[in-house]
């Protein structure tokens, strides 16, 4: 590798159910990481582009996208915007990724179109720290082509009845992915989302995953925040959005938890804003 700055650690954000919170993870655990110093790059890979709209990227400045990078050789640094968060820059989404699987089946490295694309030596320019890809909501080529380039899986568990035996097909597709193309994938953690401290199901939910799934469950939780749902259509994360809200605290631990499982220290906000 070229260059000093080591590779950045590329993690997918995925769970095959819709509606848990995983793009609000991917866009708000994105702007933390980058307001705690880190330099991080959101990869939109969902064909409704939501992160993309979420975090202020305007469709007419998402050409080319990730389709482009994934289906047309298009280089990574032409795909990448600056997003209005210093520090997180955006691989925005358009429609055209929907029929992506179908135009992927046909190529014989359909699997490690992302891969590739992620690891090109033009990726050093951009000095990243964190690749966050937001995956579809479901357990698609798309979806597939994230685990095979990622070095780890973030997975949004919503807090509800049924929510553990949902998680069981995504850790069986973790598995083959680990056996066919990426033997050093792992689970980097579950989270909790639109978690509510006052509703004994939550709770029991909270306790039935960490009696399953132990240390891979994050402490910090995710609550059902108000700004949380709002942000969005403001095309900001809840950091900027609103700073001091219960939402944003939650990611901003989320964020350091990360981090902190990465040996990383995170840069002090007075240093960073100078």
């Amino acid at each position: 590798m070229v260059g000093t700055h080591r590779r950045p650690r590329i993690i997918a954000v995925a769970n095959q159910k819709g509606g848990v919170g995983k793009t609000t993870t991917a866009i708000n655990l994105g702007a933390a990481l980058a307001e705690l110093g880190q330099r991080v790059l959101l990869v939109d890979l969902d064909p409704q582009g939501n992160a993309s709209t979420g975090i202020g990227i305007p469709p007419e400045d998402r050409v080319p996208s990730t389709y482009d990078l994934l289906l047309a050789g298009t280089p990574l640094r032409d795909v990448v915007k600056e997003s209005p968060v210093r520090g997180l820059l955006v691989a925005p989404a358009t429609t055209d990724l929907s029929s992506a699987d179908l135009e992927m089946v046909a190529n014989e490295k359909r699997l490690y179109l992302l891969h590739d694309a992620l690891r090109q030596p033009a990726v050093e320019d951009l000095d990243l720290d964190y690749i966050l890809v937001d995956c579809p909501p479901s357990l698609n080529l798309l979806t597939v082509n994230a685990m095979v380039a990622a070095h780890s899986v973030l997975v949004p568990l919503q807090s509800e009845f049924f929510a553990l035996e949902g998680l069981s097909q995504l850790m069986l597709t973790v598995r083959e992915v680990r056996q066919v193309a990426n033997p050093s994938l792992r689970i980097e953690g579950v989270v909790l989302t639109m978690y509510d401290v006052r509703n004994n199901l939550c709770r029991q939910v909270e306790a039935d995953a960490r009696e399953n799934l132990g240390e891979l469950v994050f402490r910090t939780l995710i609550p059902r925040n108000v700004r949380l749902s709002e942000a969005p259509s403001h095309a900001m994360s809840v950091l900027e959005y609103d700073s001091a809200s219960k939402g944003a605290d939650a990611y901003r631990s989320l964020a350091r938890e990360l981090l902190a499982n990465h040996g990383i220290r995170p840069r002090p906000v007075t240093e960073i804003a100078q």
